[in-house]
């Protein structure tokens, strides 16, 4: 049996820029610079190969989560700074801890990216899992300190809003090549996030209905 061929699918400037989301001169910006493979024609002109641009998609993806790792790292060094820098102590909630609980939630901003790269590199249930268990520890927390649903709500946005600008900080400064990596990533620290909050406020929802 002959073996069969498969048809050679040939993408103009404009199509290769509509397949990869992108203005047409980053893409031909892109070729000059020896990046994506591209093809002249006789009379000169730029045309692309399907099977090799959506290869060379997937491997901007794949070279973008790695670099989005170690720009997490950067992160989380991030978050450390901007948490020492007194911002906590114009919150009301702060306000209301002993240093003992304060100390706790220092630990809140590392606690919570530390969970979100986990969460980044699990699936399914044990993903969801790793959200579930923030979001415990946060109500309970706030319990054992005395914070009502409202206080403990703040709390954990705090570190939410911290979370999220020390990733942007990392995000501009980042040379991540892969808009598709950043763009799924922080999807994921939504659903990542909001699954915290779900889980918190169902937690002192519990807490209630016992305490009733």
């Amino acid at each position: 049996m002959a073996k069969k061929v498969l048809p050679v699918e040939w993408l103009s400037l404009g199509a290769a820029a509509e397949l990869l989301g992108v203005h047409p001169s980053t893409v031909r910006s892109w070729s000059d610079q020896g990046k994506l493979p591209v093809h002249r024609t006789r009379g000169g002109h730029r045309r692309y190969l399907r099977s090799e641009v959506e290869l060379w998609m997937a491997s901007q993806r794949m070279e973008g989560f790695s670099e989005l790792h170690l720009a997490l790292q950067m992160a989380l060094r991030n978050t450390r700074y901007h948490i020492s820098e007194g911002r906590l102590a114009e919150e009301a909630w702060y306000n209301l801890l002993d240093e003992e609980a304060r100390q706790q939630y220092r630990m809140s901003g590392r606690s919570m990216l530390e969970g979100l790269l986990s969460y980044l590199a699990s699936d399914g249930a044990t993903a969801d899992a790793e959200a579930d268990a923030l979001g415990y520890e946060y109500a309970s927390r706030g319990r054992r300190y005395g914070l009502n649903t409202v206080q403990a709500t703040h709390a954990f946005l705090f570190f939410r809003g911290v979370l999220l600008e020390s990733m942007l900080t990392v995000y501009e400064a980042a040379a991540v090549r892969s808009p598709h990596a950043w763009g799924d990533l922080f999807r994921k620290v939504n659903d990542f996030t909001d699954r915290i909050l779900i889980t918190l406020l169902e937690t002192y929802e519990a807490y209630q209905k016992v305490t009733r």
